[in-house]
């Protein structure tokens, strides 16, 4: 699974973006261990308030965890990833919280540590962790049999899939996958050897080169947004300067823009616009109906949570109740029972926690299947959706190609006429 961890503060901001269940199926805290406080917002203010005796800015570690979109990861597997990922950071027995993402059918998990070290008052420094949870990744898709994905079949490599905050949000607002974006870029850049190739395979999709402010060479699209060539080709800046050059020749991007909206009929805009309307409220019938899986299921795992929450405490008064009280305290220990109580004890309570665990694991089991076709049926709608969308970009290329034709000419016309009247 892919492993991506940093330093941070923000325990509020942190602990509210590990509980939004508004763009998560289910959230579920697996684990709170080693603080004062039993829930993640107490968790995280208590790390924040210790690390205040230290000069530490960034006192807690998070880590996200995200297993292969097909492969379907047991809780114990995150959890047994977690205890290496401790191992190889150094942050062994240091208080953590794990929280359990559930979205589209994926399963994915994160992972907050305290880096505060509360005997000696001190950060735990943690040097080379990227390079520490690269190697334990690459371990874990070969324990699991999980086809290794391009980035670790080759030394050095960073994942072109890989997405900033930026990006995503900027995805986002367009309302289409970044992925698709980023993969619209790289194919461009993949089968273009100058600026002139690239400049074509990009306009083909609907996405035009401009030179930017402060970026370099930059795209826009036909509703004026603005992305950094070198960012979602992936290319480094020398590569890109040698193959592009340094785009002095290219127009501003608020000449493109411009020249864009001109070329534009409106009859043009509002058929984007109807169409961006018409493809939304296709994917909200089928997300609509997904949701009323999600609200289902969310009641059987809070009946399955109470259930067992009543079961453990029942289980737990009756293991409390076979210790007597009294002399017979002194009788017990004396005759070795006390021992062999405790021991009996711990063994029952640690086999209910396997069953509750297995249980949970079997329930969600069940829920993902039971999900599994409202899920393929939007992500059908999506590739539907996206073809549709390239498509509706090449006519618009052509439409704009045959406009910026016609404008040429008729400029080399009005230059002519010039000419013969000696202007």
């Amino acid at each position: 699974m892919i492993l991506k961890g940093s330093q941070r503060g923000g325990p509020r901001q942190l602990a509210a973006h590990l509980l939004n269940d508004k763009d998560n199926d289910h959230v579920t805290v697996q684990d709170v261990r080693g603080f004062v406080s039993g829930d993640l917002f107490g968790a995280m203010a208590e790390t924040v308030a210790i690390a205040k005796g230290t000069r530490c800015r960034q006192p807690m570690f998070s880590l996200s965890l995200n297993p292969p979109k097909d492969a379907n990861v047991s809780l114990a597997t995150f959890v047994d990833a977690a205890d290496r990922a401790e191992m190889a950071l150094g942050l062994q027995g240091q208080p953590r919280a794990i929280v359990v993402h559930e979205k589209e059918g994926r399963r994915h998990a994160h992972v907050v540590w305290s880096r505060i070290d509360a005997e000696e008052m001190k950060a735990i420094n943690l040097p080379h962790f990227k390079n520490r949870l690269r190697e334990l990744s690459k371990e874990l898709y070969l324990e699991h049999e999980w086809t290794l994905p391009e980035g670790h079949r080759e030394n050095g490599w960073k994942n072109p899939l890989n997405f900033t905050l930026a990006e995503w949000q900027q995805a986002k607002r367009l309302g289409l996958d970044p992925r698709e974006i980023k993969q619209v870029f790289k194919d461009a850049w993949d089968r273009s050897d100058n600026l002139a190739s690239f400049k074509n395979a990009l306009e083909e999709r609907g996405y035009h080169l401009a030179k930017g402010d402060r970026r370099g060479i930059v795209a826009t699209d036909l509703s004026g947004e603005v992305y950094a060539v070198a960012r979602w080709t992936g290319a480094k800046a020398k590569e890109l300067r040698t193959r592009m050059g340094d785009g002095e020749r290219l127009p501003t991007i608020g000449d493109v823009q411009t020249d864009l909206r001109k070329q534009l009929s409106s009859s043009l805009r509002k058929h984007l616009g109807q169409d961006k309307a018409e493809q939304k409220a296709v994917l909200d019938a089928a997300k609509a109906d997904l949701r009323k899986i999600v609200m289902k299921q969310r009641i059987e795992r809070a009946r399955l949570n109470s259930a067992q929450n009543i079961r453990r405490a029942a289980e737990t008064k009756e293991r409390s109740g076979r210790f007597r009280r009294g002399l017979g305290v002194v009788l017990d220990v004396l005759s070795g029972r006390l021992f062999k109580l405790r021991k009996q004890n711990e063994s029952e309570a640690y086999a209910s926690f396997v069953r509750d665990r297995a249980q949970r694991d079997q329930l969600y089991d069940e829920q993902h299947k039971e999900r599994a076709p409202y899920q393929d049926a939007i992500d059908r709608i999506r590739d539907q959706q996206k073809a549709h969308r390239g498509d509706l970009a090449r006519r618009i290329a052509t439409v704009l190609h045959v406009t910026r034709t016609q404008r040429g000419k008729q400029k080399d016309k009005e230059h002519d006429q010039e000419m013969q009247l000696g202007i």
